[in-house]
């Protein structure tokens, strides 16, 4: 494969986006089921904007996973794969409506972070069209953060750990 990129660079872009399709696919797993899970004064809202972001990130499994594929490395495809890539943690049980917020503002956070923890290696390498889809996530996941966090007063953003040491 000659397109302009060497081999090592381009398998290290691949294992980031690697990295970047887990935190992905972990995200849009956690959103669809606060989704079906969610309760309280605020289900409407909710259900529809988490709806929206799940279904957003869904679409966005296949670029990133294409891209991979173009820069010649497999992408990783199993729940096994994901849960050693991710940076997101899983949610088993069913939180409030105010951690579900809480829980994906860190998760469209973490997002953010793995892409453009890539960028400095992509631009580098002159990899516009990673580039390209990284500013794009980037975007998309602080836009839906800042979304999130409006639901949330100033007070109730901070996770409870972190609420309950601020109290004492």
């Amino acid at each position: 494969m000659d397109i302009g990129i060497d081999d090592k660079t381009r398998g290290k872009i691949a294992d980031g986006l690697a990295h970047l399709l887990a935190d992905s696919y972990t995200l849009y797993l956690k959103t669809h089921g606060f989704h079906w899970n969610v309760t309280g004064p605020m289900f409407n809202t909710l259900h529809l904007m988490f709806m929206d972001q799940y279904s957003e990130l869904w679409n966005a499994l296949d670029p990133i996973a294409e891209r991979i594929r173009a820069l010649g490395f497999p992408a990783p495809a199993s729940y096994a794969q994901f849960t050693r890539l991710a940076s997101i943690r899983e949610e088993s049980g069913v939180p409030n409506a105010t951690d579900m917020i809480r829980q994906l503002i860190e998760g469209q956070e973490a997002v953010t972070r793995t892409a453009r923890g890539i960028f400095p290696l992509v631009d580098k390498a002159g990899d516009e069209p990673t580039a390209d889809l990284l500013t794009q996530r980037m975007q998309i996941h602080e836009k839906n953060a800042w979304m999130l966090r409006s639901l949330l007063e100033p007070g109730e953003i901070a996770a409870p750990a972190a609420r309950k040491q601020k109290r004492k």
